[in-house]
């Protein structure tokens, strides 16, 4: 598993990436849609996402084709990877549940204010 804390990209790639291995414009398209339009990557945003995770062992280059002239590359998850993703969901999930315990106690004020 990776040292660093993971990036919200990172995240979203790697859960881009355990639905097959897909091209980089369509990993900008399925983090954008895993996202709910929340996380917009740009493409040297992506590629640098994609650079550290390659260099992490938590992706590896699939396949390269050429369509319409131009190289694709294909990435897909590792085995690390799988794991890593799945640690990194368990965390956010128990943070969640913990942030709604916590809500579940929590009253706002009459009126909204804090």
């Amino acid at each position: 598993m990776a040292t660093r804390p993971m990036t919200e990209a990172a995240f979203f790639v790697l859960t881009a990436l355990a639905g097959g291995p897909c091209h980089g414009y369509g990993v900008v398209n399925e983090v954008k849609e895993l996202s709910r339009g929340r996380v917009h990557l740009r493409v040297g945003t992506l590629y640098g996402v994609l650079d550290r995770l390659v260099t992490d062992g938590l992706v590896e280059l699939d396949r390269e084709e050429v369509q319409q002239g131009r190289l694709r590359r294909y990435y897909r998850l590792t085995s690390s990877g799988g794991r890593a993703l799945a640690e990194e969901a368990d965390r956010q999930a128990a943070n969640a549940r913990a942030a709604a315990e916590r809500l579940g106690v929590w009253r706002p004020a009459a009126g909204g204010a804090a």
